[in-house]
């Protein structure tokens, strides 16, 4: 599989003709990361993982399916009538791609904030996507994680406890687009001191194969 990484929390996924994307939300480059999609997955509602302007506009252009939680449907203004919902669980098959589902909720930003549903997603067994949840498979190794780095919903003490638990070959840095440059070094010095795992951030459209 070809990987490009997104701004913030999205990822391009390319494997055998067909392309996947995760979580073309409103602080990623959208119209790139979209260009001949045929498969969309969207963990959860917030704007910075889905961009629902963009999914029309690219709609327009070529039909997708887009894939994720149920409560979408309601809770997004202007998304595109064709979601296929899913559940925490599921395995199916997105751009000729196989997909397992897990998590089902958002983690706790504050008491007071609603807790929105949210799946991470097991691409082809070898790369998890976890969205805005720190939810660890406990049936398959990991191969490749994103991890998210920094969040109002995380500290670093659970974003590392997440790594060390998934305990995958390697990883990459996930929902970095709140942090300046100083923010991104202390984190990234963080994550290699304090793991054994090969830990990586990519820039903006930098491709990697798995």
């Amino acid at each position: 599989m070809r990987l490009t990484k997104y701004g913030h929390s999205c990822v391009r996924v390319e494997h055998d003709g067909g392309v996947l994307v995760v979580d073309p939300g409103t602080f990623s480059e959208t119209a790139e990361a979209l260009d001949g999609a045929d498969a969309v997955l969207v963990t959860h509602q917030h704007p910075d993982h889905v961009d629902a302007a963009a999914l029309a506009r690219q709609l327009d252009r070529r039909p997708f399916t887009l894939y994720g939680p149920a409560a979408l449907a309601g809770a997004v203004d202007g998304l595109p009538d064709v979601l296929s919902p899913v559940e925490v669980g599921q395995s199916f098959t997105a751009a000729g791609i196989p997909v397992r589902a897990y998590g089902g909720r958002h983690a706790v930003i504050h008491p007071d904030i609603p807790v929105v549903d949210n799946l991470g997603y097991l691409i082809d067994d070898v790369v998890y996507h976890p969205g805005d949840a720190l939810v660890a498979p406990d049936d398959v190794e990991i191969d490749t994680l994103f991890l998210p780095i920094h969040a109002p919903w995380a500290k670093f003490s659970e974003s590392l406890d997440f790594l060390r638990a998934v305990a995958p070959r390697r990883a990459y840095a996930l929902h970095d687009g709140l942090l300046n440059a100083n923010g991104l070094g202390v984190l990234d010095a963080n994550f290699r001191r304090l793991s054994t795992v090969d830990y990586r951030r990519l820039e903006p459209g930098a491709r990697i194969d798995v």
